[in-house]
Parts: C-alpha cells; structure tokens; sequence
C-alpha cells in the first residue's frame, strides 16, 4: 500500500525568482541620487540599484557602525561620563557637558534620532577607552561584515578622504543592526524625552519621513559639504520589509523623494506568501491492521515568505511511511513537507509532518480480521481448500478402484 497525498494540498504555491511581464511592466523608480539601492530585508535581494557600489563619503550613516559596537560592546543600562569635545556651531549635538553622566540607552537615542557628535565620540570612548582604538574597531568589525568598500576614519561622520562606504555596504550593515529590536524601535519613533544626564532633553527623530509615512520605520540621515544628504531608510508595508539607501541628493527635500520612491517601488516587487499552513492535512497513510482507516499528517508548523511577485513555491512531502502501525502518538513525527523555489529548485523551508491523531496499539482481533482478509491469505486459503478437495476426490477413487478390484477377485474365486 502507498500513501495517497492531498490534491489540495500538494498544490504548487505562488511565489520567487524571474518576474513576470506584469511584474517588470512596473516603471523604475524616479530617483537623483548619484547612488542609491532598494533591498528586501529577508532574502537581501535588491530590486533597484544604482551605482551601489561606487564608494562614498556617507556622513552621519557612520553612526550607524558606532551605534553597532555600542550594542554589541556595552549595557543599555550602562552610565557613561560624556567626553570632552568640542563641536563646532553646525555640528549635531546634544549639548553635554564633560562628565554628565546617561545611559548609554538615552546616547544612544541621542546618536540615532538627533545625530549627536558629542553622543558619538561618548560612546566611543566609552567602548574602546580612545576614539583611535574605536575608529580601528570600527574598522575590523566592517571587516567581519564584510564590507570590503567601506573605510571609517571617525565615529561621527565628518568629512575625511578614508571615510567611505557604499550603497550595498549600508544596507549590510543595517540588516545587522536591525537584529536589535531597541535598534529596530529607536529608529522608528518620532523623537524621544532623554532623562538621564544633568537635565532633561527633548528630542526629535531628523528623519522626517517617521513622522510623515506610516509605512516608513527608519533609518538614519545624514548630511555634510562632501557627501550631501543621505538617508538609510526602511519601510514596512503587508508584512514586506525594506531597506533603502541614497547618496550623495542635493537636499533633504530630494533625499526624501528618492527614498519614498524607492520603497513604494519596493513594494511593488514583493508579497507575503504562506506555502505552508500549520494544521494543514498534507497527506494521508493507511493504518495497518485497520482497513480502510487512514491517518491524517499534518504540517507541524507554518511557513510564511515573503516572495517576488511572478516567482513560485511548491510543496512536496517527503519520506512518508507507505503505512503506520499503532501505537502513534498525537503529534509524533512522520516525515517532512518540502518548499522549494519551482525555478531553481532552492530548498526554501523544511516542515515536519505529524500526525494529527493519536492511534491505538491493534488489537489480536484486529491483527487476525487483518491476517484473514489480506489476499495472500484468501489465496493460501483457496489453495488449502481445494488441494484439500483435490485430495478427497483422490482418496474417493483409490477406495473405488480399490473395491472394484476386490469385488473381481471375489468373483474368480
């Protein structure tokens, strides 16, 4: 016996790899910026790049590493003397005196939302004991990374020849910090009342797209005489999440057009599929000893992916037993259902398949109605029946022949 799938469910699914003809009929963005990207956050596949690899000067998106070693390296909780350092009148700060102490939380909200200088070389002391020693750190951990185009020569993000990175790179990098979630909610609100320190300080998010544009929950901007404004920016529409990168715009005003239009183009390209459902019936086997009784394998958990529109999944189970015998627990594990992208065969999710009711042990009665009615032993049965009639029509006409032979000899004598 084999098992028999479910029609419905071995169906193919929509959704990955070459776009359609309607997909590819959406119109590239408009965009001005000399370098720019737009990245799907969970496959890191970029829809629109231009130039993202040409290296940069990306001012205040450096902070973006600080920030990084910062959440690596130290407690959110951990209170930090703020550094000596002079900004000067058009630099971002937050004003702090030398030796206020905050938290590294509220620094960070400093250096993130209000683009702190003095935040960023705080926390840079504070992590590696010198803003040199930060800067080689920043350095190695691009390296880890592997940012191979990007170069920092400060924590802060003024212009220097070796401060550079690209397009690509800032989208690495942020997709790593994202992993953070007080990264992932800093970034994403509005501004934010700093309450450690000397005083109180409100402040507010330079990403002015927050507060604008439901759809959109970050980055970080950015702005300096050699790089002009630059905005890392995300968004999240349908359970689709972007992440967009422009360099080098003329003002804030074109760096907000080109990031929107990045991330509505974005959203075009992509949509949230479920291949998988758990609780799903995927298959169904046969129950030994119990004809005609089947057992219904369920998907264990769910698979949801977010997809490119004109792309497809399929579904295959894999490793089902043609049969089970009891006992079997609820839930216990019977082979798997495999995603796998239809165009490049990729394996995409692997889900157990579990039984979606328990099944008792067989009874004797049950093994014998079983052994009784297969038909090899119908056949065995039919065999026996008739060598068995064979014999005795055999036997008959040795006994018959056998009297007649008497009876001959009775007569001659």
């Amino acid at each position: 016996m084999t098992c028999r799938p479910v029609a419905v469910a071995l169906a193919v699914c929509a959704a990955i790899v070459t776009p359609s003809p309607s997909v590819v009929a959406a119109a590239p963005p408009a965009v001005s910026a000399p370098s720019a990207i737009v990245v799907e956050t969970t496959s890191g596949e970029a829809v629109f790049e231009r130039l993202a690899a040409s290296r940069r000067p990306i001012a205040s998106a450096t902070k973006l590493m600080t920030a990084l070693l910062a959440l690596e390296r130290s407690k959110l909780s951990d209170v930090v003397p703020a550094a000596r350092y002079r900004a000067l009148a058009v630099e971002s700060k937050i004003n702090l005196q030398p030796g206020e102490k905050l938290t590294m939380a509220d620094l960070l909200r400093a250096l993130l939302l209000a683009s702190a200088n003095d935040a960023a070389v705080t926390i840079a002391e504070h992590v590696s004991g010198s803003r040199n020693a930060f800067v080689r750190d920043m350095n190695a951990r691009a390296r880890d990374l592997g940012l191979k185009d990007t170069r920092f020569a400060n924590p802060v993000g003024l212009d220097a020849p070796t401060n550079r990175s690209t397009a690509r790179d800032l989208v690495t990098l942020t997709l790593e910090l994202r992993k953070s979630s007080f990264f992932k909610r800093t970034v994403d609100r509005a501004g934010a009342t700093l309450n450690s320190g000397s005083r109180p300080r409100a402040i507010a998010n330079r990403n002015r797209l927050i507060r604008r544009e439901p759809f959109v929950d970050g980055v970080k901007t950015g702005h300096t005489i050699g790089a002009g404004y630059v905005l890392v920016g995300s968004g999240t529409r349908n359970g689709v999440s972007l992440v967009s990168v422009v360099l080098g715009t003329a003002s804030e005003a074109a760096r907000e057009a080109d990031t929107l239009a990045l991330l509505r183009y974005g959203f075009k390209q992509f949509r949230r599929a479920r291949p998988v459902r758990r609780g799903n019936i995927l298959t169904r086997v046969p129950i030994r000893f119990r004809e005609g009784a089947e057992l219904d394998l369920i998907a264990g958990r769910s698979v949801t992916k977010v997809v490119r529109k004109g792309r497809r999944l399929r579904t295959d189970v894999a490793g089902v037993p043609a049969e089970i015998v009891g006992p079997v627990e609820r839930g216990q594990r019977f082979g798997v259902v495999k995603v796998t992208d239809r165009a490049s065969g990729e394996l995409v999710a692997e889900v157990p398949l579990v039984a979606a009711a328990a099944v008792p042990a067989a009874t004797v009665a049950d093994r014998g109605r079983d052994y009784f009615t297969r038909p090899t032993t119908i056949a065995l049965l039919m065999a026996v029946v008739l060598a068995s009639v064979a014999l005795a029509l055999l036997r008959r006409r040795v006994q018959s022949a056998s009297r007649r032979q008497q009876a001959q000899e009775s007569w001659v004598a």
